[in-house]
């Protein structure tokens, strides 16, 4: 996954950051899971990344998203990291959906149900009655992955389990929708699915295969049929109109179906110990998504030379795969292996330019070497990364750090400050921007975004005359 991990050793190689970097630098550990106080910042929501998978996510929400109107560019497809099973919309043009789920879901079809599902919530602006609910739910791409969980718990029972505030689950109950609603969310999903020419059986089986929870208090339903109220009328109803499609009896092509298991085999690679990994995906079995969760256990079990083995042997197989040669850095990276974990990224990043995380690790590989004289190229990757992605407050992070390390205070600032702004941690943000602006050359395009995050932070008037002074 793109763990943005930090490994012990080379963290406490570098040199004492200064006090204002220090205050953020605790981030860099848990880069997989938002923090307690950054979660509740986030409404409590554990987001977590990872390229590939939001790769295939995307890929089987396009032709759903396209079908109903939607610009699949504008789309997130965001995971969280619970291993309940829930999906929801929060308004805007995200859908949240849970690892549980997706490891739920027992072919693409199902999760491309759900997918529509949401969509049709997204389409019937169900979202917008609630006006509490969305400035809970602001998404800020904090995370970088599943893979620090080993490392951050120090234990493989303890790495398993994901934090969570209080806010996360009463965030949460801002998301009920109606009967109405759901009956509505589910014809838009037909509908949509149809006009994608993609069968609407994965989303009737996948309801079907928990019909039970009908019956359930809500003490002890899934939260996904909390905030989605099942019922076999609407079971039938579902089904009565989308086996009237000529798409019903299409099945999912061998390309998805791969997708999909390697997708489902990563997330229990990730979310289980290691143990667990082992017993479910057996030496003998010799398939990919096998040997990749395997890799990903030995990882995780700290067998670094177990896991260099397996991940050379899969990249021996499939050597323009980006994400192997991205585990195998991550690998490197938390065995202070440093500049063979360079070497890893930056392979990743050839084979994948456009993926931001990527270039963000490699930045990170490069801050990591030490080397004054590479900080313009580490600048440069993670520069790429926020180009395309200018929310992620990690990127942000390290591109303070590499400001720091060239001597660059003004720049260095700024980062912060753009970090603390996508944190929605508008005191500090607002503190750093004005920092920024006192260092930043006047009128610059620069000292324009620090006075920007300034203005847009909610400044006292005192704060507007010092600026004007200025």
């Amino acid at each position: 996954m793109n763990a943005l991990s930090a490994a012990p050793k080379a963290i406490t190689k570098r040199r004492r950051k200064p006090v204002w970097l220090a205050a953020v630098a605790f981030i860099a550990l848990f880069p997989t899971l938002v923090p307690a106080t950054a979660s509740a910042q986030m409404g409590g929501i554990p987001i977590v990344r990872d390229t590939e998978i939001e790769a295939i996510l995307h890929k089987d929400g396009e032709p759903v998203w396209r079908a109903a109107g939607l610009n699949p560019d504008a789309m997130r497809v965001i995971l969280v990291g619970d291993k309940e099973l829930n999906a929801f919309t929060a308004g805007g043009l995200a859908i949240y959906v849970n690892t549980g789920l997706i490891q739920q879901t027992q072919n693409p079809n199902q999760l491309i149900g759900v997918l529509a599902h949401e969509t049709g919530h997204i389409t019937g602006a169900h979202i917008a009655r609630d006006t509490g609910g969305r400035p809970a739910l602001a998404t800020y791409l904090l995370t970088m992955g599943l893979g620090i969980l080993a490392a951050a718990a120090g234990a493989p029972d303890a790495a398993a389990g994901l934090l969570y505030s209080s806010d996360y689950f009463a965030t949460l109950t801002y998301l009920g929708y109606s009967r109405v609603q759901e009956a509505s969310a589910d014809q838009a999903a037909a509908t949509s699915l149809e006009k994608a020419g993609l069968s609407g059986k994965g989303l009737v089986e996948f309801f079907d295969n928990f019909r039970y929870q009908e019956v359930f208090d809500d003490a002890r339903k899934y939260r996904f049929f909390q905030s989605h109220p099942i019922s076999s009328d609407r079971i039938d109803s579902l089904r009565n109109r989308v086996e009237k499609s000529k798409y019903y009896n299409d099945v999912d092509s061998p390309e998805a179906l791969a997708q999909h298991a390697i997708m489902v085999a990563k997330l229990k690679a990730f979310m289980n110990a290691p143990q667990t990994t082992f017993i479910e995906f057996k030496e003998s079995d010799t398939s990919f998504p096998a040997r990749y969760a395997r890799a990903i256990a030995y990882y995780r079990a700290l067998e670094t030379d177990h896991a260099l083995k397996a991940e050379d042997a899969l990249i021996a197989d499939y050597p323009d795969n980006p994400y192997l040669w991205e585990l195998k850095g991550q690998t490197l990276f938390e065995s202070a292996r440093v500049k063979e974990a360079e070497a890893a990224h930056r392979r990743a990043v050839e084979l994948k330019p456009d993926a931001p995380l990527l270039q963000i690790l490699l930045g990170q590989a490069i801050l990591a070497s030490e080397d004054k004289t590479r900080v313009d190229d580490a600048i440069g990757h993670l520069r790429k990364a926020m180009l395309i992605e200018n929310d992620n407050a990690m990127g942000w992070r390290l591109l303070a750090e590499a400001y720091d390390m060239k001597g660059d205070a003004g720049q260095a600032r700024l980062a912060i400050a753009e970090q603390d702004f996508n944190l929605g941690q508008m005191k500090d943000a607002r503190t750093f921007a004005m920092r920024a602006r006192d260092l930043l050359p006047k009128n610059s395009a620069e000292w324009r975004r620090a006075t920007d995050i300034v203005l847009a932070s909610a400044p006292s008037e005192k704060e507007i005359q010092e600026m004007a002074r200025k």
